[in-house]
C-alpha cells in the first residue's frame, strides 16, 4: 500500500505510536493524583503524605513533640517530613513513567514532564 512512498509508511506508524503515547501519558498524569507516598522525620514522629505529583495531602504529628521550648525542632521535623515525602513522590513518578516508556523504544532514564 505504501510502496514507493519512501518513509511515509514508517511515518504513519510513528504517528500512531505518538498518539498512543499521548493517551497513556494523559492517563498516567491523572493516576499520579491518586498514588500516595509517605515521608517521615524524627523516627516517625512527623509524617507527611503527598500524591506522586508532590501535592501535600496530610500531615500527622505525634502529640509528644509539642513542648513550647521545642518549637524550632518541631518546625524542622515538619519541613523534613514534607521534603522526604516530596522526594519519594518524585521518585515514584519517575518509576511510573519508566514503566510507561519501557515498551515505547525511548531511551532509559529519559526525563519527561512530570
Amino acid at each position: 500500500m505504501f510502496k514507493g512512498l519512501g518513509g511515509l509508511g514508517d511515518m504513519a506508524g510513528m504517528m500512531k505510536k505518538a498518539q498512543e503515547m499521548q493517551g497513556k501519558m494523559a492517563e498516567m498524569q491523572e493516576e499520579m493524583h491518586n498514588i500516595m507516598v509517605e515521608g517521615e522525620a524524627g523516627a516517625g514522629l512527623v509524617k507527611a503524605t503527598c500524591t506522586a505529583k508532590g501535592e501535600l495531602k496530610a500531615l500527622d504529628i505525634d502529640p509528644s513533640i509539642f513542648n513550647g521550648d521545642d518549637k524550632e525542632v518541631v518546625e524542622d521535623l515538619i519541613l523534613a517530613a514534607i521534603k522526604d515525602a516530596q522526594g519519594k513522590a518524585s521518585d515514584r513518578a519517575q518509576s511510573e513513567m519508566a514503566k510507561l516508556t519501557e515498551g515505547m523504544g525511548l531511551p532509559a532514564g529519559m526525563k519527561l514532564p512530570f
